[in-house]
């Protein structure tokens, strides 16, 4: 049962104007959550999870649900934002995550909206009034919009429904390094006290989780943890080898289908796209450095074609909602098992057999040392990094079953075969590198 995102995939960025007249926003009264996943979402019934996280939420309780990709987290939010009286403010951490959000919540029929920097203020302007005027029940911020005092003031007159941080994970892994704003939305909960809040994520550890409710919610959440096992993904760690020789055979034996290729740095995207160009392959950079426009049309094309792998930063992946992506490669070491978690995750989100393939090297374990050394963060930061960094290395170095290990960092304890990583796979089975 797909997810009301994925029922939209085509629609990968909002409409730069909406008349909310056409799709009035629905405010359900005397009638139960299942009847309004159907009537306005389209599904038969609840996916394993879901109904308790939104019956928590129309219960006005502070609520922090770690579901993995594909569990439909988006639902668990929206529909009780379309039960409650007013409108709910969801903090989104990028404008390709809240525009293909609203855009689909659009093309439902349902009224949302959204304000972010990279519109035009005319447009910021009308998505805010029809939120005030009751004909959008959802209206999306990033977290620098959501925090400025004028905002937070002008949303005190309003009746808010439901706080929703999307993507939550942001607060304890961007929020001490360059997302400010998300460390600000602790502070939200002493102006909205009589407004219920929810996280979500889909990638968050024991520690992580303590961290989202200290931050987020002042100690004190309903909590629900869902199971983390991806079990379409095929998980292999290989050694790496210089140049990208290697890279352009583990290519060449998925030709034809879209793959996303992770890098650590702006520079690399670029120098292993065009390398991977000149050997015949369909590939692109993508980083947050490049021109809107080259991001849209890089975007545009991975979405639209089944042939493109695109090489990129972290910063492609959060805002993509492309289902069938069959692989996604690791050229470089993430920066914790959290973040590999995360990035892999965007493979096979349709269900199918996909694969997460992670190229590891000592050479990569001593840059992302000395990037840690280097950062400007506190101490005790650094400290809890290079612990998660030494977690990831025990990983990459593990004789044992991967997807166990990688299940039991989360809390998820499992002692079978699982027969879909490199370690318990039969070697007939696997691709040579």
């Amino acid at each position: 049962m797909p997810s009301l995102v994925r029922q939209n995939q085509g629609v990968h960025s909002a409409a730069t104007s909406w008349d909310f007249m056409t799709a009035l926003s629905v405010e359900p009264k005397d009638t139960d959550a299942l009847s309004v996943l159907q009537d306005q979402f389209g599904f038969g019934g609840f996916r394993d999870g879901q109904q308790a996280v939104v019956e928590s939420i129309l219960g006005g309780t502070d609520t922090l649900a770690v579901m993995p990709t594909g569990a439909g987290k988006s639902v668990c939010f929206q529909l009780p934002a379309l039960m409650r009286p007013g409108f709910a403010v969801v903090v989104s951490p990028l404008i390709a995550l809240m525009e293909n959000q609203v855009a689909a919540l659009r093309a439902a029929g349902i009224g949302a909206g959204m304000i972010h920097s990279g519109r035009d203020r005319a447009l910021n302007v009308e998505d805010w009034k029809a939120a005030v005027a009751g004909q959008s029940k959802l209206l999306y911020m990033s977290p620098e919009r959501l925090t400025t005092a004028r905002m937070v003031g002008a949303l005190k007159n309003q009746p808010l429904s439901l706080l929703v941080v999307d993507e939550a994970h942001c607060i304890s892994q961007w929020g001490h390094h360059f997302r400010q704003e998300y460390l600000s939305l602790g502070g939200l909960k002493q102006h909205f006290d009589n407004v219920p809040m929810a996280a979500f994520t889909a990638t968050a550890d024991r520690r992580t989780r303590g961290d989202i409710v200290s931050q987020l919610f002042g100690g004190e959440a309903q909590t629900f943890v869902q199971g983390f096992d991806r079990p379409n993904i095929a998980i292999s760690i290989r050694e790496k080898m210089k140049g990208t020789r290697q890279l352009e055979s583990l290519l060449r034996q998925r030709r034809g289908q879209p793959g996303i290729v992770y890098c650590r740095s702006r520079k690399t995207t670029e120098q292993t796209a065009t390398a991977l160009c000149a050997m015949g392959h369909n590939a692109y950079a993508y980083h947050a450095g490049l021109p809107e426009q080259v991001r849209s049309d890089v975007l545009a094309r991975f979405m639209e074609r089944d042939d493109v792998v695109v090489c990129a930063t972290v910063a492609f992946g959060m805002g993509i909602d492309k289902p069938d992506i069959r692989y996604v490669i690791h050229r470089d070491l993430p920066a914790s098992v959290e973040a590999y978690y995360q990035e892999m995750g965007r493979a096979g989100r349709d269900g199918e057999p996909a694969e997460a393939i992670l190229l590891y090297g000592v050479g990569d374990l001593i840059v992302r040392r000395k990037m840690i050394d280097n950062s400007s963060a506190p101490d005790e930061f650094k400290r809890l990094e290079r612990e998660k960094l030494d977690q990831l290395a025990a990983l990459c170095d593990a004789r044992v079953c991967r997807r166990n290990l990688l299940l039991g960092y989360f809390g998820e304890e499992r002692s079978d075969v699982c027969g879909r990583c490199d370690v318990c796979m039969p070697k007939g089975a696997r691709r040579a590198a």
